[in-house]
């Protein structure tokens, strides 16, 4: 667990384009590896596709289709599969490489944090077994649970990835609200498993508020992690250096490399 120190709390919720968005994470991942220590809530505006960073979107994704039905697409920094950002939070925490130890032992720890929001919130949540980790073929993020990852009544509820780099560790997921993946099927060339996402309101029976998601999230964190909690406004300087990455991250280039 990290010690106590200084965190950067960043309540994002207005919306941002994918592009924007990852780069964002990008340049707090890169002041992690200066030593600064940062949790970010946000929201995707439009809606977006995300690929995992090493995921063959071009062999398994029909860009056309894509195009047709005017979804907006991005490619992520980190791995896994393929993320539909409609109707959820998406959590990134950047921090120095070595704050929580190795990267499953950080994986396991921020899902924790993160179990004990959804309890805040009345879900019954649990952390998937431990089992051999899914390939890139096995389907969208959501298709299935890897394990440590967060399920509520046997569905997932919470996909993650993560990014060590230099000197600092990124980890940002999504927390499905009510949102479901099944657009990915329409969009994907081959065979997906069956949509397998359960969405937070699912577990507790209403509709969650994105803000009361999103402090109770926090309020996990600051409980769980300790430290000094600052809700800095983002500066210009941030903002600049987010600008520098936003040009891969626009990129068809990089978006469809692989």
């Amino acid at each position: 667990m990290p010690s106590s120190r200084q965190w950067n709390l960043w309540f994002d919720l207005e919306g941002r384009p994918g592009p924007q968005n990852m780069a964002i994470d990008q340049a707090l991942l890169d002041r992690a590896g200066r030593g600064e220590r940062w949790l970010r809530l946000y929201r995707w505006a439009p809606h977006c596709l995300s690929f995992g960073r090493h995921e063959p979107a071009r062999r398994r994704y029909d860009r056309q289709r894509i195009a047709d039905l005017g979804l907006a697409v991005v490619r992520r920094p980190t791995g896994g599969r393929a993320v539909w950002h409609a109707d959820e939070l998406t959590y990134a925490l950047a921090v120095p490489a070595d704050a929580m130890g190795g990267l499953r032992q950080a994986y396991h720890e921020i899902h924790r944090m993160l179990l004990g929001a959804l309890g805040i919130l009345g879900a019954r949540a649990e952390m998937a077994p431990l089992r051999r980790a899914e390939g890139l073929d096995a389907g969208a993020c959501f298709a299935s649970p890897a394990g440590g990852e967060i399920v509520t009544g046997g569905r997932k509820t919470v996909g993650s990835a993560q990014l060590r780099e230099g000197r600092g560790l990124l980890q940002h997921g999504s927390i499905l609200l009510t949102g479901r993946q099944t657009i990915l099927q329409d969009i994907t060339l081959d065979h997906v498993p069956p949509d397998r996402a359960g969405p937070l309101g699912d577990s507790i029976g209403r509709c969650p508020d994105i803000g009361e998601v999103a402090g109770a999230v926090a309020l996990a964190a600051a409980t769980r992690w300790g430290g000094e909690w600052e809700q800095p406004a983002a500066s210009a300087a941030l903002l600049a250096e987010a600008a520098g990455h936003e040009v891969r991250f626009s990129s068809p280039t990089w978006t469809w490399r692989a």
